[in-house]
């Protein structure tokens, strides 16, 4: 009996529990799956709840109930992986594998920066990346009377690069419904030379930050915040005063990839782009955020991974030469608020441009362009997110490298 097992529970290692569980012989392969936490966040919620679009039971459920049968869950805290012996300490075992699947995914680090993680964390300034910050953040704006709102990006990479723009068009839509909006300023700070990390995009996302009167500083690399005057000071100088102070944290792998030594400076796995097969090991293989390729650290992406890692994990076994298929394809709705919401389709070397998706010519969705039928795609992904995507199921008509097909591309 062979050993496979998936370090972390969440959106990456779920998926891949439940497709390996129907392709791998239970005869020959014990599959297991470990993770310290026995919830399972549902992540693009995080954005809704502090403006009470979603409750608290949309976002979070009990991870071990979309675990397939006959995957052993062991729900321990993982302390080293010991790459060259095929070997996990985990807090109160040892674990043995013969392939390794790393889905640690990635946590925020605001201890990085001095004073954001001082005496105004979670009362002045917020995170909306876990469920606590989201919670508190939620509580907050309930009964805040207004001022100026930062909406801020420490540094990249981070996960799913467009919420932090979608919660400025949240927090625009927000303000207006409680009828507050000229009483509050809004300010979306960012380490990048523009909206976005695509030409194109960032175009189209400037024009609609300037629509909604919110002003885009870029180019900002915080230093430290000063909680007692409550100002953000970047390494030239510059400064941005807030009132409310909601920023994206640093993003790190997971502790025990530094641990382990199999971490680049910000613990992400180094892992070859088009297979997945991480680096220095070959029996060793990442996917989602833990990993270093240059795609977006997003549940879409995970999800297209996953079905081309499936099938190089059964190459890998039956001794062939593993596809190097994978081309960073990502699929992401924008919330632009209002009940609109816009969606970009792209992949390493193709940038979002405008277009019609799924289907060609027809859509229902448009690329690039805001729409009402986008915003239902994006609150349908929900339910696409419980009942198909973490389960494993093949999601119709989405394809896990990008097609051409539909989109404006200039030659």
């Amino acid at each position: 009996m062979k050993n496979l097992v998936i370090l972390g529970a969440g959106t990456s290692g779920t998926m891949m529990a439940n497709h390996l569980s129907h392709k791998l012989s239970k005869d020959d392969w014990k599959i297991t799956i470990v993770d310290q936490y026995k919830t399972h966040y549902y992540q693009p919620g995080f954005l809704f709840l502090p403006f009470d679009i979603y409750k608290k039971k949309d976002v979070k459920k009990k991870g071990e109930k979309y675990l397939p049968k006959g995957v052993r869950y062991v729900n321990q805290k993982i302390d080293q992986i010991f790459a060259e012996e095929n070997k996990i300490k985990l807090e109160h075992e040892y674990l043995e594998y013969d392939i390794l699947i790393i889905a640690t995914g990635t946590k925020i680090a605001p201890e990085e920066i001095e004073g954001m993680k001082d005496k105004e964390w979670h009362k002045s300034i917020f995170d909306f990346y876990t469920y606590e910050g989201s919670v508190a953040l939620r509580d907050k704006l309930r009964n805040w009377q207004g001022g100026k709102l930062v909406v801020h990006i420490t540094e990249m990479p981070i996960k799913c690069p467009v919420a932090p723009l979608e919660f400025a068009f949240l927090a625009d839509s927000y303000f207006k419904n409680k009828g507050m909006r000229d009483k509050v300023e809004i300010e979306f700070v960012t380490p990048l030379d523009g909206a976005f990390t695509k030409p194109k995009a960032t175009a189209a996302l400037h024009y609609l930050l300037e629509d909604k009167h919110i002003k885009e500083i870029t180019d900002f690399n915080i230093e430290r915040i000063d909680n007692n005057k409550k100002i953000m000071y970047d390494y030239s100088g510059k400064e941005v005063k807030f009132d409310l102070l909601v920023t994206v944290p640093t993003n790190l792998g997971d502790e025990v990839i530094e641990k382990s030594g199999l971490g680049d400076d910000m613990n992400f796995v180094p892992t070859h782009k088009g297979t997945l097969q991480t680096k220095a090991n070959k029996n060793i293989f990442a996917i989602g955020d833990a990993t270093n390729l240059p795609a977006s650290k997003a549940g879409s992406v995970a999800h297209f991974e996953a079905e081309i890692l499936t099938e190089n994990i059964l190459l890998y076994i039956n001794g062939k030469e593993l596809k190097d298929e994978f081309d960073g394809h990502a699929n992401c709705f924008i919330e632009t608020g209002n009940g609109k919401a816009l969606l970009i389709d792209f992949n390493y070397t193709q940038e979002p441009v405008e277009g019609t998706f799924p289907f060609p010519g027809v859509g229902p969705l448009s690329l690039l362009k805001e729409s009402r039928m986008n915003h239902m795609g994006k609150m349908a992904f929900k339910w696409i997110y419980w009942n198909m995507l973490v389960k494993g199921i093949h999601i119709p008509f989405v394809s896990a490298t990008m097609t051409k097909k539909g989109k404006k591309i200039e030659a």
